[in-house]
């Protein structure tokens, strides 16, 4: 066989398992759906590729994953470093007290703590020099202070490259020359962060350290093969190990494909990983005998999304800086809230009508907006003509029309009892669907919790929140943190995997990502996701499962 190994997916699980084996001597092929990415294919325009389709990949395989189900709205990145592209570069650690119930005797704090340490190294985690706050982060520590809940306040851990010579003005000009080009340990050059607020879209520095940059490229050093643009649709049993069916999307069509090894890893993610195996065993049922348990525990992670109006926007300054920065830890209530960002979508599109871009009558009209407001007395939230690229009239006037925009962040313990299946509609019934079922009133307490939250921080510091009309009217709410659906046990009856993260019944298939956690952890889980790939690899590679 070509491969000892076949890792699918290149997000937070996929990634690191993918790194290990093949440091440790494994032939590692990885199979990612969406495409590599990189400072210069970022999609920046509206004509770019910005959104993957799980029913179009032939024609959508862009940046960003969005599922709509009746009470959820799912986002997932798409491409060589899945989550890590488009999440907000904050990672921490899982608190003692998430792993008191719910997991397999095994797994611990304490079991996972030198595993945390390590992926803290390969991901360089910091927080932010102190002089560099964002203006968000400083509203966050403003409004906590005015609560009563200073003591709560913490700089969030961040994945990110900073200057620490960087000034306060330096950062607040977004001037992309000010950033330092090196080169990593993993041999791949990044610069330092110079706060542009494109965080979630790709940064143009590669400050953000993406796995890209690290552990794939750590695996790539190794001799790891990956081939992106490679949908996986099930997993059958091969006479020495198991066999992967692909498709691969070559100029605008779908591609049938496999590969063989020993053994699999997938690492597609709460969904998608939840899906490939459902379609194997329900739809293709090339395997039979997973765990009636296959779907169930899925959990939003308790996500909420505020946005406030505040009446200036330097009371805010909203996509200068990274995208989160600053947090308020609430332990005993199983939560945290975060201050949160967006791009500057309207600067970008400045920059394509400058470039020729067919956006360019929308952009310019844009432009000549802002130029009256500026004259009307709106100061802009970034100094004229600091940015390398303001040689326009249009950009050296501009004003970020959400400059004023707060979007405050919270994760939290939810029931954790949503429902991952396949199903069949009435219009294609040969073709079943992934589905979700999410019982509005049991999440709804902590979601009610969460705006409570966001509405005292937002009233104390003179802004308005804007409870978001898909939850007002509609009882739906957007999720950045999908968890379970192939959940930990102790053995079949409930649980998918084991405590190494295999799956019951099939030696030699593993399932690595935030899909086997098997309670919400109430904050950011990427760390704590990387950090149960790293036990699992451990075990992969020395043959410790047991």
């Amino acid at each position: 066989m070509k491969y000892d190994l076949i890792v699918i997916g290149s997000g937070f699980g996929g990634a690191v398992t993918a790194c290990r084996a093949a440091q440790a001597g494994a032939r590692v092929l990885i199979l990612e759906r969406g495409r590599r990415w990189s400072p210069e294919n970022y999609p920046r325009g509206l004509g770019d590729p910005w959104l993957f389709s799980s029913k179009r990949p032939a024609k959508k395989n862009g940046w960003l994953d969005l599922r709509l189900f009746k009470h959820m709205i799912v986002a997932q990145g798409a491409g060589v470093g899945g989550g890590s592209l488009c999440y907000s570069s904050v990672v921490m650690k899982a608190t003692r007290e998430r792993f008191q119930s719910g997991w397999p005797a095994e797994v611990s704090f304490d079991e996972l703590a030198p595993y945390y340490d390590d992926v803290a190294r390969m991901l360089r985690v910091r927080t932010i020099p102190v002089q560099q706050r964002s203006r968000r982060n400083q509203l966050l520590r403003e409004a906590a202070e005015k609560t009563g809940h200073s003591q709560t306040v913490f700089d969030t851990p961040l994945a990110v490259e900073f200057d620490d010579d960087l000034s306060a003005d330096q950062s607040a000009s977004q001037d992309m020359r000010l950033t330092h080009a090196r080169q990593n340990p993993h041999g791949r050059w990044q610069g330092t962060c110079v706060h542009l607020g494109n965080c979630d879209i790709g940064c143009d520095v590669q400050a953000k350290n993406t796995l890209d940059l690290n552990y794939l490229a750590e695996a790539e050093r190794h001799n790891a093969e990956i081939r992106p643009l490679h949908v996986v649709r099930c997993i059958s049993l091969d006479d020495q190990g198991y066999r992967v069916h692909f498709d691969r999307i070559e100029q605008n069509q779908l591609v049938p494909g496999d590969a063989c090894a020993a053994r699999v890893v997938v690492a597609a993610g709460s969904l998608g990983s939840t899906e490939i195996l459902l379609r194997s065993r329900d739809q293709y049922r090339t395997l039979p005998k997973i765990s009636p348990q296959l779907g169930q525990r899925w959990s939003a992670n308790g996500n909420v999304l505020t946005p406030a109006i505040y009446p200036r926007p330097e009371m805010v300054q909203q996509s200068i800086g990274p995208t989160i920065s600053a947090g308020m830890d609430f332990e005993e209530l199983g939560l945290v809230i975060e201050d949160d960002g967006f791009p500057d979508m309207f600067r970008l599109a400045l920059r394509e009508a400058r470039d020729g871009g067919w956006l360019s009558a929308l952009a310019w009209s844009m432009a000549g907006f802002q130029r009256r407001v500026s004259s009307h007395g709106t100061q802009s939230n970034t100094p004229s003509g600091t940015n390398p690229d303001s040689d326009s009239e249009a950009e050296t006037n501009y004003v970020n029309p959400l400059a004023h925009v707060m979007v405050w962040l919270g994760a939290g313990v939810d029931a954790g009892d949503g429902q991952l299946r396949l199903r069949r509609k009435w219009y294609a019934p040969w073709k079943p669907q992934l589905d979700l079922t999410w019982r509005v009133q049991s999440g709804r307490a902590i979601v009610e919790k969460i705006l409570n939250f966001h509405r005292a921080l937002t009233e104390q510091t003179g802004g308005k929140i804007v409870v978001p009309i898909t939850w007002r009217w509609f009882k739906k709410i957007i999720t950045v943190h999908p968890l379970g659906g192939c959940a930990m046990g102790n053995d079949i009856r409930d649980g998918v995997v084991n405590h190494a993260g295999e799956v019951f019944g099939y030696p030699g298939l593993y399932v690595c990502d935030g899909s086997v956690l098997p309670v919400p952890i109430g904050r950011n889980p990427s760390m704590t996701i990387a950090a149960l790939a790293e036990r699992s690899a451990k075990m992969l590679c020395t043959g410790g499962v047991t």
